[in-house]
């Protein structure tokens, strides 16, 4: 019997663009393009440059992949770091479970590629069989949102290692290797992961401004696992088949129900009904929130300076110090301040990397309004939970003018849904990133990213609109 990882690399080494359905073509393009969006949006937040300065120091200033929306190149592990940083940097990167997935499985893969000149189609394969495999390693494992004796209890030991097995096959997809090699790699990333350290970020606030992972660091990681591979090292194949001494003993989970990590793996694509784009620069748990109260503030065309209280029942596992926290030093912690993100919003600054401008962060106006606003557990999160894991039950009033204004929600816009309204249309998705890439790309250079993006199947060489990624020269 092949072990898991076999069967992992036999999926990854057999994946053809030409048996994709059409949801994860059209989901793997949607995904980058977003990605690329958020990069560049991300390149004036100091702990972005931080990330891209390491990069450099990683591969220098000359190589064969970019670091994106700077219009320079480094190494493939600098410009995966980078990449990796600026993707991750707003906290408007696309999310899926076990949480965040893409700023960890689709840089090495996309330096990869510039690197062999390589074609969107492998670059498609792979940013498909990436987010696939760690969909489906996630749901093996302890999640944030778990239910134990009708409470939602976040796990001791939580994080996003498991993602690195997809984000190691990705690049071994990009660079043709075979199942044998795949099987490699897949074993030394399992050996080489890092820690789960996110409970820790939860638990201490203010929080690091590394987050939760620090997104450059695993996406070298897997570049590191795929390469050594490749140059003739072996992994340890068994890994994730030995609860007691493989990888679920590494990261700490209390559960490991590992059917359905191989369950019509090739046939079935699971990920695509559970991929969530995020319209706004912050964490995802407040977002069904901002969407009520956006509306109510618009519709009632309400100042802040009117608003008398902001109250909002939500998620109740975030009742935790990271969240929690109203010490808002800079744009990292107001991207988790539960307070300050309603106080963001009532603001009406049009969601994107606008949110992140320390300007925007320590307005004096949004930071007493922050003291104005108060969160609280929905009473009927968990239930609406257990019968659909993409619920969010969320209520919020504000009061201002001597009335109550009330709006509830119970999924966040960007995620699919019972309904509709919530999917996040290719329209939508583009305008995002429109907004995220202005005053850096020129109209032109935009339009070439997104068509090419749309139609990456047909792109021969995914330099063609990376490069287009560049900043406007002035004039």
């Amino acid at each position: 019997m092949p072990t898991i990882i076999e069967q992992l690399a036999e999926f990854a080494a057999d994946t053809e663009v030409r048996n994709l359905p059409d949801e994860v073509v059209s989901e793997s393009q949607r995904i980058l393009l977003d990605s690329l969006g958020c990069a560049v949006a991300s390149l004036d937040d100091e702990g972005a440059q931080r990330g891209v300065g390491y990069g450099r120091y990683l591969g220098g200033t000359e190589g064969p992949a970019s670091i994106l929306g700077t219009g320079t190149t480094t190494s493939v592990p600098g410009a995966a770091f980078a990449n990796a940083e600026l993707i991750n940097a707003l906290d408007q990167d696309a999310v899926l479970p076990p949480g965040h997935v893409t700023p960890y499985v689709l840089p090495g893969a996309l330096a990869t590629a510039e690197s062999l000149q390589g074609s969107g189609e492998k670059l498609l394969t792979a940013i498909a069989v990436a987010h696939e495999m760690s969909f489906r390693i996630g749901k093996a494992t302890d999640y944030l949102r778990d239910i134990k004796d009708g409470v939602v209890t976040i796990p001791d030991v939580i994080g996003y290692s498991s993602t690195l097995f997809g984000a190691a096959a990705a690049i071994g997809v990009v660079k043709g290797f075979s199942r044998e090699t795949l099987a490699d790699a897949l074993g030394i990333m399992g050996s080489t992961a890092p820690t789960n350290t996110q409970r820790a970020w939860m638990m201490h606030a203010p929080s690091t401004t590394i987050k939760y992972q620090l997104a450059g660091g695993m996406a070298l990681s897997a570049v590191t696992a795929a390469n050594l591979a490749e140059l003739g090292h072996t992994g340890d194949q068994e890994m994730l088949d030995d609860r007691e001494y493989g990888f679920p003993r590494f990261i700490g989970t209390s559960r490991w129900e590992p059917a359905p990590i191989t369950a019509g793996l090739g046939t079935e694509w699971t990920f695509t009904p559970f991929q969530s784009f995020k319209p706004y620069p912050h964490c995802r748990v407040m977002h069904a929130l901002f969407d009520a109260l956006t509306e109510i503030v618009e519709t009632h065309d309400i100042r802040p300076d009117e608003i008398d209280a902001i109250d909002a029942w939500g998620e109740s596992f975030v009742l935790q110090p990271v969240w929690v926290n109203e010490d808002i030093r800079n744009p990292r912690d107001a991207q988790f301040g539960m307070t300050h993100g309603l106080a963001m919003a009532a603001h009406r600054i049009p969601p994107g990397k606008d949110w992140q401008t320390p300007e925007a962060v320590l307005d004096p106006s949004v930071l007493d309004l922050t003291k104005k606003a108060t969160f609280r557990e929905h009473p009927d999160y968990t239930a609406a939970l257990r019968g659909d894991p993409a619920a969010r039950r969320s209520r919020v009033e504000v009061q201002a003018r001597g009335t109550t204004f009330t709006g509830e929600r119970a999924y966040p816009k960007g995620s699919p849904s019972p309904d509709p309204a919530t999917f996040m249309t290719d329209g939508e998705l583009i305008a995002k990133f429109r907004h995220n890439v202005e005053d850096v790309l020129t109209d032109a250079d935009a339009d070439a990213v997104i068509e090419a993006v749309f139609d990456l199947r047909n792109v021969e060489d995914v330099t063609e609109f990376t490069k287009r990624l560049r900043p406007v020269l002035p004039s």
